[in-house]
């Protein structure tokens, strides 16, 4: 399939950058924690996920209040979108995979996680159950579609690598955005991939129904390790280094919101944060689903915001592997994150 480039989408973003609001202008149709303080609008590569929870959950709790901040959320299906957009100027941050940071360093662009909120990615390839006597592995792919969020998107990223690294020319296959949720849902449903990345709860609603199989997963530490060959730090909070450079008391009273959600995140059960959470976000799977979900992952969550130490190396690895924005490029990861503010916030 066509592949939509990043240098097409950065040169895009440069474009509209120049007639774009100002960056701490909010958005209209996000969700906002209210009530006068500093405004910052984050647009999240799906709110619902729990991959992503810490972004509503410290609004729930009121801790962007607490820091004196006004904080608009938009939703976003695919990480790549969001970047667009924030580098656009349409937004000040990205809720998203860290591994963005480096992708876009290859074209030129500088931006940083301010914080990192998962050590492990989270993500399960799903396979329908009509294909289960013909893919038993990402080895038996080629030709098959397989379902990501977006074209660009670090699902798309972390899908080509599993192809690479199993003997399959990722060109060899039809992958095919479909975000996640009820749409990835009705794509499995309706035979238009034949597996799918994914997280929770689309997982859980997805297993319940019998519609699928677990054909990988990297919920934990060791899936991640035997797929990925180590650390892969994914949701992170990641800003220009321009933003980051001209506003460190906005990105400092973010960073301590979230390094508080993290540790409540660590001191609660899975039924704690479904009573913090809208009832829509487990609609789809129901809310006992949400909560098994949640605590039988509890542990993809980073406890202290910290960017593990060998992470950052692994992300690239996959990235060289198959990006060509990346592959045989001079990446300096110092630049592309920052544990400044966690320290401070600790």
């Amino acid at each position: 399939m066509l592949k939509k480039s990043w240098v097409g989408l950065a040169a895009a973003a440069l474009v509209l950058a120049g007639c774009a609001n100002n960056a701490s202008q909010t958005a209209s149709g996000g969700s906002s924690s209210g009530g006068p303080g500093d405004k910052v609008s984050i647009m999240v590569g799906g709110l619902n996920k729990q991959i992503y929870l810490p972004f509503m959950l410290a609004q729930r709790l009121g801790y962007y209040k607490d820091q004196g901040l006004d904080v608009t959320l938009q939703d976003e299906g695919a990480g790549v979108d969001a970047t667009t957009d924030m580098v656009a100027g349409k937004v000040d941050g990205v809720g998203g995979f860290y591994d963005h940071t480096i992708a876009m360093q290859g074209l030129g662009q500088q931006l940083e996680s301010v914080v990192s909120m998962l050590t492990t990615p989270g993500e399960v390839e799903l396979c329908r159950n009509e294909v289960k006597d013909q893919i038993h592995s990402p080895a038996d792919w080629k030709g098959h579609n397989l379902g990501i969020t977006d074209v660009g998107s670090s699902t798309d990223f972390l899908t080509q690598f599993l192809a690479q690294k199993n003997g399959v020319d990722p060109a060899s296959t039809h992958r095919v955005g479909v975000q996640s949720g009820a749409t990835l849902i009705g794509a499995m449903q309706h035979g238009n991939v034949d597996c799918a990345m994914t997280t929770e709860p689309t997982v859980s609603t997805l297993l319940a129904t019998g519609d699928a199989y677990v054909l990988l997963d990297m919920r934990t530490a060791a899936g991640t390790a035997k797929q990925l060959g180590g650390e892969y730090p994914a949701t992170s909070l990641y800003m220009t280094t321009d933003y980051v450079t001209k506003h460190p008391d906005i990105v400092q009273k973010l960073v301590n919101a979230y390094v508080k959600t993290l540790k409540w995140i660590q001191d609660h059960t899975g039924a704690d944060v479904a009573a913090q959470m809208p009832a829509d976000y487990y609609a789809g799977s129901g809310k006992d689903a949400y909560v098994k979900a949640f605590d039988s992952e509890k542990g993809i969550y980073n406890p202290t915001g910290i960017m593990p130490p060998n992470g950052p190396s692994t992300n690239l690895k996959v990235l060289q592997a198959f990006n060509p924005d990346v592959k045989g490029k001079s990446i300096d990861l110092s630049k592309t994150y920052t544990d400044k503010f966690v320290q401070a916030a600790k």
